[in-house]
């Protein structure tokens, strides 16, 4: 695909990365349409005036037919982690459908941002649900760029908030044996530049190409830089070979207000090492304007925006610089040559961080306390997650699950904000009826655990 202005359609524009990306994309001067299936649901985003709104459901092939329409590279940014049913076949058929409406629209080029695994393994189901979507883009006779990539690294992104509220909120950590597992994670405004870089950039053929910064770390050592980043002692883990990923999902659910539903395909993803295997990307796409950001740095970035309410603070990279492969329209700012300082600490506690203490609301019509394992002493509601239809990464605001991050058409229980104006909550400490809620959902998760494989 040659250079220059595109018409480019961004599905995901209510997620953390769609809705970062849209506003990069006018910058460079490209067209772009965002869809959503309620497109009032982006009427407040600071780039509405500058885009078109077009209202698409993945589970309708006519609807994206009429979407795509004149539209030269269709971004594929939704997943249906967190639902209910089938992901994987949720995600099938979205894929499907996406295709055949490309067809029919005339779509020129393709763009999906896949998970970073090794070759030759058996994967989690999240991530080879994510490896058959990215398949199936390839094989549609559509030119397609599928650029895959580890642990994004943002105030907001999912994962980067699991990793924030566990090392935020514990000291000491009971840890599965992948917190050993190498992880090459990438700064959110890194992966930005390289998804800006696929709507244009010349590729010999359709593929995938690996994206990553300049680190490879263990897990554990990702949340004790964390950790020194934020200011806080020393974090200390204590690996337990017989921790399974449901266990140590409910962990997650309780102690982060990241919901136990979505926590466990994001921890199944980390029990492989997720490195590149090349730097093919180079021969097409120039690193960054300053190179890539390191891990340290970026969790600095992320914390100072995560402090200044989600605006990127002035003179940083939280914005991407204008890739090197595409004739620039906007210069972006450069990175600074030198670390920052760790940023201020927020307020520790959820009652002067303007999280009073509330107890759950009932849900479907159960007692007060009945959707999650010890929810009236949990963490997560300490720091305001007070229904389990609302969710608090990313957002200054809970959001609804059945208006976040995908838009897939199947209200995903997805945690990303739609926005830059989106902060993430800070966390409160743990209680000791944490402790207990936490050593109750454990053992009840182990028990079944043990049934299961004893059957």
């Amino acid at each position: 695909m040659s250079a220059g202005q595109v018409n480019c359609l961004v599905t995901g524009a209510t997620g953390y990365i769609g809705a970062r990306l849209v506003p990069l994309l006018l910058d460079q001067g490209h067209r772009v349409r965002a869809l959503a299936r309620d497109p009032n649901k982006l009427a407040d985003v600071p780039w509405r005036e500058r885009a078109e709104l077009a209202r698409g459901d993945l589970g309708d092939v006519d609807s994206l037919i009429t979407a795509f329409d004149g539209i030269d590279v269709v971004y594929y940014l939704v997943h249906s982690m967190g639902t209910a049913t089938d992901f994987a076949a949720e995600e099938a058929r979205a894929v499907r459908n996406v295709v055949t409406a490309a067809r029919r629209a005339g779509v020129r080029r393709l763009v999906y941002l896949g998970g970073l695994h090794p070759e030759g393994r058996k994967l989690s189901p999240h991530l080879e649900s994510r490896r058959a979507v990215g398949d199936t883009l390839i094989e549609s006779g559509i030119e397609t760029v599928v650029l895959k990539a580890a642990v994004v690294v943002g105030s907001g992104s999912a994962s980067f908030e699991m990793i924030r509220h566990l090392t935020d909120r514990l000291p000491v950590m009971t840890t599965p044996k992948w917190v050993h597992n190498r992880i090459q994670p990438i700064a959110v405004h890194d992966a930005l530049y390289y998804l800006v870089a696929a709507a244009t950039v010349a590729v010999p053929s359709s593929r995938t190409w690996d994206i990553g910064g300049p680190d490879v770390l263990e897990y554990g050592d990702m949340m004790r830089i964390y950790a020194e980043v934020a200011g806080l002692h020393q974090r200390r883990l204590v690996v337990l070979p017989f921790l399974t990923p449901r266990i140590a999902s409910l962990w997650v659910g309780t102690v982060t207000p990241i919901p136990s539903g979505l926590a466990r395909p994001l921890i199944e993803s980390l029990e492989c090492d997720a490195v590149m295997r090349n730097s093919d990307i180079d021969a097409i796409v120039g690193p960054p304007p300053g190179g890539l950001t390191g891990y340290r740095q970026a969790v600095e970035l992320a914390l100072e925006r995560a402090a200044r309410g989600g605006r990127p603070r002035p003179g940083t990279r939280c914005t991407p610089s204008p890739p090197t492969c595409c004739p620039a329209t906007r210069s972006g700012p450069a990175k600074s040559s030198t670390a920052t300082s760790a940023p201020p600490r927020l307020p520790p506690r959820p009652r002067t961080s303007g999280h009073p203490l509330k107890t759950p609301s009932t849900a479907a019509g159960g007692t007060r306390s009945s959707w999650r394992p010890g929810a009236a002493l949990g963490a997560a509601v300490a720091r305001g997650r007070t229904q389990r239809d609302h969710i608090a990464v990313g957002c200054r605001h809970p959001v609804t699950r059945a208006g976040v991050a995908g838009d897939h058409g199947h209200a995903p229980a997805q945690v990303h904000p739609a926005g830059d104006c989106l902060s993430p909550r800070h966390p409160g400490p743990v209680v000791l009826g944490d402790a207990a809620a936490l050593y109750t959902a454990a053992l009840r998760a182990l028990a079944a655990d043990v049934i299961a494989s004893a059957g």
